[in-house]
């Protein structure tokens, strides 16, 4: 698969399943034998347990949206580094909606083969977002009372 393909596929999953809810693209744009790699807690490691995850996600966070800022590709392997957006209005890994805003930043990895995401492995910053949802204290700030 050319790398403008492999491109395409990426940016299409950022499009219709996180951002407007389409899981089902997940199917058409993985092998069968997918195998994520970041670990979700909560969450088998396999394209069932993404679209679980997004689903999820969605839920706590209707208004997300990504931005592709960067992407390199080698061989069978394509990195984006992309910014996610959006308001806290649902239930998240069991934290209540806050209602506020996150920005966070996001390295992906893929790994295709014959046209078909076989591998993910992924990084946020989490301690980033939980932050800025209020739910955790920056790290050197005052302990809350």
């Amino acid at each position: 698969m050319a790398t403008h393909d492999n491109e395409t596929s990426m940016r299409r999953f950022y499009t219709e399943a996180v951002t407007k809810g389409n899981v089902s693209v997940i199917d058409e744009l993985t092998a069968p034998n997918f195998r994520e790699h970041e670990t979700i807690p909560g969450f088998e490691p396999n394209r069932e347990g993404v679209k679980k995850w997004i689903t999820a996600f969605r839920v706590a966070f209707p208004d997300i949206q990504v931005i592709v800022n960067d992407v390199i590709t080698q061989g069978d392997k394509l990195v984006a580094r992309a910014t996610f957006h959006g308001t806290h209005k649902g239930m998240f890994m069991g934290i209540p909606a806050t209602g506020k805003k996150f920005q966070m930043e996001v390295i992906d990895i893929l790994r295709f083969e014959n046209g078909k995401v076989v591998e993910h492995w992924g990084q946020g910053d989490n301690l980033g977002m939980l932050t800025q949802l209020g739910v955790v204290t920056p790290p050197g700030a005052p302990p809350k009372h």
